[in-house]
C-alpha cells in the first residue's frame, strides 16, 4: 500500500500521448491503520503507450479487522494485473469493466476463504482510470471519485453508490439532503459483497493541461470540488497538491483515510476510431 508516496514519470514526449502524476495517500487524525490501497501501471516502452497506455486505481476498503485493507489491495492487485496481461487490441471501454468485474469476484473468494471471521464485511469500492491517445475511461464501484480538473474548473466524472446518492437520483432526496443524509456513507455497491456487480463506466475526451483526480471519501467527504481544482490546476506541483489536499481534509476531519492521485495530460495523441481501431488525426 502507497502511504505517503509520490511518484511522478520523465521529460514529456512529443506525438504521442504523455502525462505526469504524483498520488498520496495518509492515515487521517484517528484511524491507526490505512485501509485505502493505491496501484498504477505505466507503459515500458514508446509502443506500450499506444498499445495499452497507462492505468491508476484507488480503493478504500470496508470491514474491521484490517480485512478492508485485505480486500483494497486484493482489488488492486487484480487490477493491475489483467491490464499488464491483456493484449492492447481491447477497447479500454471493454477491458476495464471486464477487469473490475474480474478483480470483484477474487475479492468475494478471498473473503470466502478468509472463513467465517470475515463474512459478508470484506468489500472495497474501487475507481479506475486508465489513459490512452486522447481519451479517459473511467471505472468505478461505490463511492471513490474521479474529477476531471479544466481551465480551473473540477467536474465529477463518477457517481457515488451509496444510499443516499441512489434517493437523490430517484428524486426521493435533493442533492442537498443527500450530502447531509446519514446514509451518504453507507455503500448500495461494493465490491466483493457479492459474487457480482455492476460497473459504471465512462468515457472522455481529455486535453494537454487537463487533469484527472481520483480520491477516497476521506478526501472528497471534506474538501470541495473547487479547492481541489485550486490545488492541482493551473500547472501546480502536483506531489505538493497532492499532500496540500491531504492537510487540509486532516485539518477539517480526518476521521478516515485519505488517499488520491493526481495524473496531468502533458500531451495528447488525437486519434478517430474505424470499425473499433484507432487511427492518427492530422
Amino acid at each position: 500500500m502507497a502511504s505517503n508516496t509520490a511518484f511522478n514519470i520523465g521529460p514529456a514526449r512529443t506525438s504521442m500521448l504523455d502525462v505526469e502524476f504524483a498520488q498520496f495517500s495518509d492515515n487521517g487524525r484517528v484511524r491507526d491503520h490505512n485501509e485505502d490501497t493505491l496501484g498504477h501501471a505505466l507503459p515500458a516502452t514508446p509502443e506500450q503507450v499506444r498499445t495499452q497506455g497507462w492505468l491508476f486505481a484507488l480503493a478504500d476498503g470496508v470491514g474491521g479487522h484490517e480485512l478492508g485493507e485485505v480486500a483494497s489491495r486484493t482489488a488492486v492487485e487484480s487490477l493491475l494485473a489483467g491490464f499488464r496481461e491483456a493484449t492492447g487490441e481491447e477497447a479500454h471501454a471493454a477491458l476495464l469493466p471486464r477487469l473490475v468485474r474480474d478483480a470483484n469476484e477474487r475479492v468475494y473468494e478471498t473473503g470466502l476463504a478468509a472463513g467465517p471471521r470475515s463474512g459478508a464485511s470484506m468489500a472495497t469500492t474501487l475507481v479506475a482510470c486508465a489513459v490512452r491517445f486522447d481519451r479517459a475511461v473511467v471505472a468505478h464501484v461505490g463511492d471513490s471519485r474521479c474529477y476531471l480538473i479544466r481551465l480551473g474548473h473540477a467536474t465529477l466524472l463518477t457517481r457515488d453508490h451509496t444510499v443516499a446518492g441512489e434517493q437523490e437520483r430517484l428524486g426521493l432526496i435533493s442533492a442537498r439532503e443527500a450530502a447531509k443524509s446519514e446514509t451518504r456513507h453507507v455503500l448500495s455497491r461494493s465490491l466483493g459483497s457479492d459474487l457480482f456487480v455492476n460497473v459504471e463506466t465512462s468515457e472522455n475526451q481529455v486535453f494537454t493541461g487537463d487533469v484527472l483526480l481520483l480520491c477516497s471519501d476521506g478526501l472528497h467527504g471534506s474538501v470541495s470540488a473547487q479547492e481541489m481544482a485550486a490545488a492541482a490546476g493551473h500547472g501546480a506541483d502536483l506531489n505538493a497538491a497532492a499532500r496540500k489536499l491531504a492537510a487540509l481534509a486532516n485539518e477539517r476531519d480526518g476521521s478516515d483515510n485519505i488517499s488520491v492521485q493526481l495524473i496531468r495530460v502533458r500531451g495528447v495523441e488525437r486519434v478517430g476510431m474505424y470499425r473499433g481501431r484507432p487511427y492518427r488525426l492530422r
